[in-house]
């Protein structure tokens, strides 16, 4: 997980941009990102699970990086960039991991799909053509207690094709 250190500003008010989208709110230190997400924005994809950061239920990019939005607190988010599940569409479309996912059936209960559909996509992000060993190691943290996780990698090795054949466009 990627650390964030950012000024600490004062004031009243917390700015940040969510899924593209400059929001302001009232600041709450001691609140968890996931609250702010859930409860101020009513954005719901990414889910309470643990509590503790460890069953990454609750992540979301952070500035592009996968966090475990449970654990980060609101303090120091001023200018930070999030994107939960709910913005990873590209160009009005779901993006190739959510799409993947959807084709394969990578969920049972779906609870675990947010997070794994952001952390997934965040690895393919960062490295478009993942070995097997590396997607593993990216879900690493990424708990689903309906054992999906033959479907999961096979989601993700999919969703690695797809985004391929998005980046050649159209033939």
């Amino acid at each position: 997980m990627a650390e964030r250190v950012a000024p600490l500003r004062t004031g009243r008010y917390l700015e940040l941009r969510v899924n593209g989208a400059p929001v302001r709110v009232e600041r709450a230190p001691e609140r968890s990102l996931l609250e702010l997400l859930r409860f101020d924005l009513r954005l719901t994809g990414a889910k309470y699970g643990c509590g503790e950061g460890e069953c990454g239920a609750c992540t979301v990019l952070l500035d592009g990086a996968p966090v475990r939005s449970c654990q980060v607190r609101t303090v120091g988010l001023d200018g930070a960039s999030v994107v939960t599940v709910e913005g990873l569409r590209e160009s009005g479309r779901l993006n190739a991991v959510q799409r993947a996912f959807a084709e394969l059936g990578a969920f049972q209960c779906g609870f675990c799909t947010p997070g794994m559909v952001v952390s997934a996509t965040a690895l393919l992000r960062a490295n478009p053509s993942p070995t097997d060993a590396e997607i593993r190691t990216a879900m690493d943290g990424n708990l689903c207690r309906c054992c999906g996780y033959t479907r999961i990698l096979a989601a993700v090795r999919r969703a690695r094709e797809l985004a391929a054949a998005d980046r050649r466009g159209p033939q």
